[in-house]
């Protein structure tokens, strides 16, 4: 008897730009799985778990700006996603849909490879920044939150995180600065103002853009100040390779699945 075709999706909004089929069908094909995996534009949140369904998916990736949405329309969450908040990966097992953050731990595979990392600065206040901030206080690694608004870092007073806006942040000495905004994804803008964010990179050791495959103003600031830097490509490749894990339950392990997707990003 032939093997069900697997179909797998991205779901976001902007989704074109993703990666994520790329390197998920490299790595499908290079395994000799029958399978496909696909985007989907996501307008309404709400509807996330009626296209799942509808679509007969196996399992699903969710990006920007649905990870808190696809939270809610999970059955179960499962490992440090309960923590965040916010997931990236969704897998049906047994009719019901089970919710995972492999950001997280795709993200300190790549901060960590920079060097050190005692305490980090996170630039915004949305998904990815309560990933971050989960992983690395899970790690015993201090953690700073910085966001223009002080509505969105109610979460993470909750949770007793540092928090700052703009106006009551005073600069610090920080290992690793990141910058989790949308900031420089479609424009040029800086996640922070100008003059602050110089200050920051003043005092920084590395810094890291989770944008990829773009020299966002961010990261060409951070260049100029002589540090290491990073885009999000790293971060994206090993929550992929992570989330790839757990469409499997782990048949397959990061050895085997890593050279196939790494082929996406030549």
């Amino acid at each position: 008897m032939q093997q069900k075709n697997k179909l797998f999706a991205i779901f976001g909004n902007p989704v074109t730009h993703s990666l994520s089929p790329l390197m998920h069908n490299y790595a499908l094909e290079g395994l000799g799985i029958n399978g496909c995996y696909t985007r989907y534009q996501l307008i309404d949140p709400k509807a996330l778990k009626e296209k799942f369904l509808q679509l007969n998916l196996d399992a699903i990736n969710i990006t920007v700006p649905h990870k808190e949405a696809a939270y809610q329309a999970c059955d179960e969450i499962r490992g440090i996603a309960k923590e965040i908040g916010a997931i990236n990966t969704i897998v049906k097992e047994n009719d019901k849909l089970i919710g995972y953050n492999t950001d997280a731990p795709g993200f300190f595979k790549c901060a960590t490879s920079l060097g050190k990392i005692e305490n980090i600065l996170i630039l915004g206040a949305g998904g990815t920044a309560k990933a971050l901030a989960a992983i690395f206080r899970d790690k015993k690694i201090s953690v700073t939150i910085l966001n223009r608004s002080a509505s969105r870092l109610k979460y993470f007073k909750q949770k007793n995180y540092s928090c700052y806006t703009w106006e009551d942040f005073e600069t610090n000495t920080f290992d690793l600065v990141v910058n989790t905004t949308s900031a420089g994804l479609q424009d040029e803008y800086l996640p922070v103002d100008e003059k602050l964010l110089n200050d920051i990179l003043n005092h920084a050791k590395y810094a890291i853009d989770v944008i990829y495959n773009k020299n966002t103003p961010f990261l060409q600031m951070a260049k100029e100040h002589d540090l290491p830097v990073k885009d999000g490509s790293d971060m994206l490749l090993f929550q992929g390779v992570y989330a790839f894990e757990l469409f499997f339950n782990k048949r397959y392990k990061e050895e085997e699945i890593l050279p196939f997707m790494q082929k996406a990003f030549t």
